[in-house]
């Protein structure tokens, strides 16, 4: 079978949230495997996270917190809470993360 890498689209935002919230299921708790019980899934998000921590220079800055917070907020701001998915709309994508 072909492995050709597969592109998925997220602003800034939305990478570096989901970042964020990645490397707390990942590396800060042992809730990834009660989040994702099939092992075999873990391949991807891995790959999804590595690929974040690469695109992102927020990561390294001493103002990370506050920059997470803005984020968030205007991921919200744009309709991309829970009354989002339930309303059938998104929020805008944008930057091509790709492994």
């Amino acid at each position: 079978m072909d492995e050709e890498p597969v592109i998925i689209k997220l602003t800034h935002d939305q990478a570096f949230v989901l970042s964020d919230w990645l490397y707390e299921v990942m590396m800060q708790s042992d809730k990834l495997g009660a989040i994702v019980p099939d092992r075999a899934v873990w391949s991807g998000i891995y790959a999804i996270s590595g690929t974040l921590e690469k695109s992102l220079a927020e990561i390294f800055m001493p103002d990370y917190a506050g920059r997470l917070e803005q984020a968030r907020q205007r991921l919200l701001d744009a309709g991309g809470g829970a009354e989002a998915s339930k309303n059938g709309s998104s929020v805008p994508s944008g930057d091509d993360i790709s492994s």
